[in-house]
C-alpha cells in the first residue's frame, strides 16, 4: 500500500485502447451533471425578460436570478472540493445532484421573487459540492494524457450540448411559460441521480486509507466560505447600496479581514483546506485568471444581448435562442476534437486561440446598431465566442487540474471553479452597474438605451482583453521549453516539497 503513495487506481490505465462498459457509465453520469449545469445558464438567461414581466421585477432584482446561483455556487466550491477529497466523492456527488434536483422543482412552483432567489441560490450551493466532486471523479478514473484528453473531450461535449439544447428549449418552453424552462432540471438531475447510484463504484480500500488519518479543516471551511459569500454578496449588491457606501466599503472590509484570518488558520492548521502549495502550479493560476475572464465575461455578453434583443428589438424568446445556437453547436463540433487539439497545439496554445477569439467577438459587436443585424454583426460574434468556449473550456480544465496529485483533485477542480463562478457574479454585478448608471432602465428611446450599453460592452471586451494577457505567458513558456518539460503541463511547477511527500506517506 505505501507504494501507491496516495493514489488512487484509476479504472482506466495508460495500457488500454478501449474503455469498458462501466467506464463510458461513469463518463455518462458525469457529462450528465455537466449538462445540467449548462441546461441551467442556457435557459434562464433567455427566460429572463419573461421572469422580469411575470414577477415585476427591475434590472437589479433579475439579475439575481442569474447571481444568487453564482452566489451559493461560488461560495460553497472550496469546501465542496475539499469534502469531495475528504468524505468520498461519490457520496458528495450523489447529495449534491438529489438536492439539485428537488430545489430545482420547488424554484419552477413559486410565486414570489424573493422565494426563487433563495431557490437559486440553494441550487447553486448544491452545484457547488455536486461540481467538484464530478470532475475530480473524472480526473482520478482516467490518469492524464491521451486517456484523459479523450475523456474531457467527450465530457466536454455534454457541456456544449447542455448549453445548446438548453438555448432551443428555452425558446420553446418560454413560449408556453417561463416555469417549464426552472422544471425542467429536475427529472434531467434525477437521471443523473439514478445514473450514479448505479454506475459510479463505492470508494475501495484504497480510497478510504487515502483518506484515513487526515481531517476536515472546519475553522478554514467557515472562515473561508464566509468570505466568499460576502465577496460575491457585496459585489453584486454594490450597485444597489452604492459602490462608495458605507455599507459596501464596510463589506470590502469584512472580506479582507476573513481573507486574512484565513491565512492564519491555515497557516497554524496541521490539514489546511488549501494547502498553499498548490498555487505554485503556474498553469493553475493562469487557469483561474482564463476562467474568471472568459465565464465573467460571456454572462455579462448574454445577459445584455438577451436584453438588447428582447427588450430593445422586441424579439420572441424563440428568436433570441437561435440567435445563440451556432454557438453551441460549435462547442458541440470542437469538443468532439479535443483530444487531438490538446496533443497537438497544448492547453497553452488553445487558451490563447480562444482569447483572440473572445476579443474579436466582443469587439465586432461593438459595430451593432438600434436595428439587430444578425448577418453581419450578431453571427460573427457568436462564431467567435462558440470558438473561444470550444477551445478555451476543456484547455483551462486540463491546466487547471494536470500534475495535481489526486488527493488534491477536488481542491483544484473547486479552485478553478470557483473562479468560473466568483468571475461571473463579479464582472455580471460591474456591468449590471454600468448599465444603470447610464439610465437604461429610465431611458425610453431605443438609441439611448443602446448608448447606455455600449459603456458595459466596451467592459466585457477588456475582461476578455486582459484573459488574453494572462494566457500568453504560458504560450511563451510553453515555446521556449523542451519537449519533455512541457510533456504534462509543466507538472513540474506543482512539485511538493520533501516534507508533504513524507507526510503522505505517512498519512498512507
Amino acid at each position: 500500500m505505501a507504494s501507491l503513495q496516495g493514489r488512487r487506481t484509476p479504472l482506466a490505465t495508460t495500457t488500454e485502447t478501449a474503455w469498458t462498459p462501466q467506464l463510458w457509465g461513469i463518463l455518462l453520469v458525469l457529462g450528465g451533471a455537466l449538462l445540467l449545469d449548462g441546461l441551467d445558464v442556457s435557459m434562464v438567461g433567455v427566460a429572463l425578460p419573461s421572469i422580469r414581466t411575470a414577477l415585476h421585477m427591475n434590472t437589479s432584482s433579475l439579475q439575481w436570478i442569474v447571481s444568487g446561483y453564482t452566489l451559493g455556487y461560488g461560495g460553497l466550491l472550496l469546501l465542496g472540493g475539499r469534502a469531495a477529497d475528504l468524505l468520498g466523492r461519490r457520496r458528495v456527488f450523489v447529495a449534491g445532484v438529489a438536492v439539485f434536483a428537488v430545489v430545482s422543482l420547488l424554484g419552477g412552483l413559486v410565486s414570489s421573487p424573493g422565494l426563487l432567489i433563495a431557490a437559486r441560490i440553494i441550487k447553486g450551493m448544491a452545484a457547488a459540492f455536486t461540481a467538484p466532486s464530478s470532475l475530480s471523479l473524472l480526473t482520478t478514473t482516467f490518469p492524464e494524457g491521451p486517456l484523459r484528453n479523450r475523456a474531457f473531450s467527450v465530457y466536454t461535449v455534454f457541456g456544449a450540448s447542455g448549453f445548446s439544447l438548453g438555448l432551443v428549449l428555452s425558446g420553446l418552453l418560454t413560449q408556453v411559460s417561463w416555469r417549464l424552462t426552472l422544471l425542467v432540471s429536475a427529472p434531467a438531475a434525477a437521471l443523473v441521480l439514478l445514473g450514479a447510484i448505479t454506475l459510479i463504484p463505492r470508494g475501495g480500500a484504497e480510497s478510504r486509507a487515502a483518506r484515513a488519518g487526515r481531517r476536515f479543516d472546519l475553522p478554514g471551511a467557515a472562515v473561508i466560505t464566509a468570505a466568499m459569500l460576502l465577496l460575491v454578496y457585496t459585489v453584486v449588491n454594490a450597485q444597489q447600496a452604492g459602490w462608495g457606501s458605507a455599507r459596501t466599503i464596510g463589506s470590502f472590509a469584512g472580506v479582507a479581514v476573513l481573507a486574512g484570518l484565513f491565512a492564519v488558520v491555515e497557516a497554524r492548521s496541521a490539514d489546511p483546506l488549501v494547502p498553499f502549495g498548490i498555487f505554485r502550479s503556474a498553469p493553475l493560476r493562469r487557469a483561474q485568471v482564463g476562467a474568471i475572464t472568459l465565464f465573467g465575461s460571456y454572462v455579462s455578453f448574454q445577459f445584455l444581448l438577451t436584453q438588447y434583443l428582447q427588450s430593445l428589438s422586441h424579439w420572441s424568446a424563440i428568436g433570441t435562442a437561435l440567435a445563440f445556437l451556432p454557438a453551441g453547436l460549435i462547442v458541440a463540433v470542437l469538443s468532439l476534437r479535443t483530444a487531438g487539439l490538446l496533443g497537438r497545439f497544448g492547453a497553452e496554445g488553445m487558451v490563447a486561440t480562444a482569447f483572440i477569439a473572445l476579443v474579436g467577438g466582443y469587439g465586432l459587436f461593438l459595430r451593432a446598431g438600434v436595428r439587430p443585424d444578425y448577418p453581419a454583426v450578431m453571427l460573427p460574434t457568436v462564431i467567435l465566442l462558440g470558438v473561444a468556449f470550444g477551445f478555451g473550456f476543456s484547455a483551462l480544465t486540463v491546466s487547471a487540474t494536470n500534475g495535481v496529485r489526486d488527493h488534491q483533485q477536488g481542491l483544484a477542480a473547486s479552485l478553478f471553479q470557483t473562479s468560473f463562478q466568483v468571475g461571473g457574479a463579479i464582472v455580471l454585478a460591474v456591468v449590471t452597474a454600468v448599465v444603470e448608471a447610464g439610465g437604461a432602465n429610465t431611458l425610453t428611446s431605443p438609441a439611448a438605451v443602446l448608448s447606455a450599453y455600449r459603456p458595459a460592452l466596451y467592459l466585457i471586451t477588456g475582461v476578455a482583453a486582459v484573459g488574453l494577457a494572462a494566457a500568453l505567458p504560458g504560450l511563451r513558456r510553453r515555446s521556449a521549453a523542451p519537449a519533455d518539460e512541457v510533456d504534462h503541463f509543466e507538472v513540474s511547477a506543482a512539485r511538493r516539497s520533501d516534507e508533504e511527500k513524507i507526510a503522505e506517506r505517512n498519512a498512507v
